[in-house]
C-alpha cells in the first residue's frame, strides 16, 4: 500500500478552503462562458435582471439596508421576536464564553439538520399557531428542541449538546421534535439522524478540539477558534478550515485524498489541474453556512471576525435557483428540469460551481447600484437581503409549490 506524500495531504488540505471554492467556481463560470460546460450555456446580460430582483427583495425586506448576515439566527426570528436572545438573555452565564459554548452547541446542530426538507413538510408553532416549513421550520423544530434539553444529557442544563446524546440519538427522537408522520413527511430525516451520530462519535475522539474546557460538547469548538485569535481577531476564513478540519469526517461516503475527507466536494472533469486535485470542485454549502452562524457568537464574546468576504456564496438551490429561473443559466437540455439529478451528477456540480462564481459577479452589481464598498455590505449581507429570498420569490411566482427549477435527488446532507 502506498503512503501519501506530505504533498498530496497538502493539495488535499488545499481544497478544505474558502479560497479553493472561490477559485474552482470562477475556472469553472470561465469554462461555461467559452461554450464548454456540458449541460449549461450562460448569458451574463440577464445579470442586471437578477441585481433588479435582488435589490427589490432587500428594499422591501430592509429599508434602511441595514442588513445582517445570513445566518441562522435570522430563522429564529419570528414576527419580530427574536425566541433565542428571549431564551439566552434570561440566563444568567457564567462568562461570555459560556453563552458562545451554547450558541456554538446550537448552531452547529441546527445547521446539521437544515437541508431541505421538502415541499410539503411543516411544523406547528405552538406560540404563534402558524405551521411553517422549510428552513424556517426546521430552524425552529430544531431551536424547541434545544431549549427543551433534548440533546443534553444534564437536565438542569438543557442549552447544550452532549456526545453520548447524540452519539445515540434514535430516529423516534427527531421524528417527534420535527413532527413528522405519515401526513407530514420530510426528505432525508435518516440522513440527519446519522449526522448527529456521526458528530457524537467524532466529539469522542477528539477531546483535544472539543473539551478544552469542560466535557466534550460542538460548543468546544468556540474555545479553539477562541485560542486561534490574535489580538482579539479571528479570519471569517479561518473559522471554516477550522470547521472543515475539525468536522470533515462526520460526512457520509464522500471523497477522501490522501487519507482526508473532502466534504462537500465532486468530480468534474473541466477542472483541470496538474496535480491530486485535477477535477475535484469543493463547495462547502453547509459547512460555509455553519461558519457564517458561528461569526455573530465570537462577536458577542468579545472577538472581532475580520475578513468575512473570505467566505463564498452558499451552493444551494435558492440561490442556483435564481440564476436558472431568471435565465442567467439555461439548460442545453431542455429535458434536464424535469429530470430527478443525483447530487454527485455533472449537471449539479456544474450548477453549483456557477451559483458561487455568480454570486460574486452579483454582489459587486449590487454594491455599485447602491454605492456600498465590500466591508460596508459583505457578501454575507447581500446573501440575506438579498439572493436568497429572492431566489424564493421567483421559484413561487414560477411554481406553485416553490419547487426549484431543477430537481436534485439528496440524502438530507448538501442541501
Amino acid at each position: 500500500m502506498s503512503v501519501p506524500s506530505a504533498a498530496t495531504e497538502q493539495q488535499a488540505l488545499s481544497l478544505l478552503s474558502a479560497e479553493a471554492v472561490r477559485t474552482r467556481a470562477r475556472e469553472m463560470l470561465d469554462i461555461g462562458l467559452r461554450g464548454g460546460l456540458a449541460h449549461f450555456t450562460i448569458d451574463l446580460d440577464r445579470l442586471d435582471a437578477v441585481t433588479d430582483a435582488v435589490l427589490a427583495v432587500t428594499r422591501a425586506t430592509y429599508p434602511t439596508l441595514d442588513i445582517p448576515f445570513h445566518a441562522r439566527w435570522r430563522h429564529f426570528v419570528v414576527g419580530g421576536a427574536d425566541r433565542w436572545a428571549a431564551k439566552a438573555d434570561a440566563v444568567s452565564w457564567v462568562d461570555r464564553a459560556a453563552r458562545a459554548r451554547a450558541e456554538f452547541d446550537l448552531a452547529i446542530v441546527s445547521v446539521l439538520l437544515d437541508a431541505g426538507a421538502g415541499p410539503t413538510w411543516r411544523y406547528h408553532d405552538d406560540v404563534t399557531g402558524r405551521s411553517i416549513g422549510r428552513s424556517e421550520g426546521l430552524a425552529l423544530a430544531s431551536l424547541d428542541m434545544f431549549a427543551g434539553g433534548a440533546f443534553s444529557a444534564d437536565a438542569r442544563d438543557p442549552f447544550r449538546v452532549d456526545i453520548d446524546v447524540i452519539a445515540n440519538l434514535p430516529l423516534a427522537d427527531l421524528q417527534q421534535g420535527f413532527q413528522v408522520t405519515d401526513t407530514n413527511p420530510m426528505v432525508g430525516l435518516e440522513g440527519r439522524t446519522d449526522l448527529l451520530r456521526r458528530l457524537g462519535r467524532l466529539l469522542a475522539t477528539r477531546p483535544d478540539v472539543f473539551a478544552s474546557r469542560e466535557r466534550p460538547r460542538p460548543g468546544g469548538l468556540f474555545d479553539r477558534l477562541a485560542a486561534q485569535a490574535k489580538n482579539g481577531a479571528i479570519a471569517a476564513p479561518a473559522i471554516l478550515s477550522e470547521v472543515l478540519q475539525q468536522l470533515g469526517q462526520i460526512w457520509p461516503s464522500r471523497l477522501a485524498l490522501a487519507g482526508i475527507p473532502l466534504g462537500d466536494c465532486w468530480r468534474h472533469p473541466a477542472l483541470k489541474t496538474d496535480d491530486a486535485t485535477d477535477g475535484l470542485v469543493p463547495l462547502h454549502k453547509l459547512s460555509q453556512w455553519l461558519s457564517y452562524s458561528l461569526i455573530e457568537p465570537l462577536q458577542r464574546a468579545g472577538l472581532e471576525v475580520t475578513n468575512i468576504d473570505g467566505l463564498t456564496g452558499l451552493a444551494e438551490y435558492r440561490n442556483g435557483g435564481l440564476f436558472v429561473d431568471l435565465d442567467v443559466l439555461r439548460l442545453r437540455d431542455a429535458a434536464d428540469a424535469q429530470r430527478a439529478h443525483e447530487v454527485d451528477s455533472l449537471l449539479v456540480v456544474e450548477w453549483r460551481a456557477l451559483t458561487v462564481a455568480l454570486l460574486d459577479l452579483l454582489a459587486e452589481r449590487i454594491r455599485t447600484r447602491l454605492d456600498r464598498s465590500a466591508e460596508e455590505l459583505p457578501l454575507a449581507s447581500i446573501l440575506e437581503g438579498g439572493t436568497w429570498a429572492a431566489g424564493r420569490a421567483a421559484a413561487f411566482a414560477r411554481r406553485a409549490d416553490g419547487t426549484p427549477p431543477l430537481k436534485v435527488i439528496s440524502d438530507g446532507t448538501v442541501f
